[in-house]
């Protein structure tokens, strides 16, 4: 429940994704994720730290390996959401 207790916070999961793509700075990553404020992007990274899904290095953050497979298992559910959403938007939910 700790795991769904952290992804379930606000930005949480954004940042997961944002970082799929490689590191990025504080800046690149409050930029990407556009509505985020500076006080919850950086609790929000550091939680994601101390839980060993973000790393920082010189580069920026990024994913460590156990960020990547996280990632890994939450990427279908990506497009799953598109279906849903679709689906949601059209009135199909059966």
């Amino acid at each position: 429940m700790a795991l769904f207790d952290l992804l379930g916070r606000t930005w949480a999961l954004g940042i997961v994704w944002q970082l799929e793509g490689g590191p990025l700075t504080f800046r690149q990553l409050q930029s990407r994720c556009e509505t985020v404020s500076p006080t919850v992007l950086n609790k929000r990274l550091g939680e994601l730290r101390e839980s060993g899904f973000v790393g920082l290095t010189s580069e920026g953050y990024h994913l460590t390996e156990m960020g990547r497979d996280l990632f890994a298992k939450l990427k279908p559910l990506g497009a799953f959401s598109q279906v849903w959403a679709d689906a949601v938007l059209s009135g199909d939910k059966e």
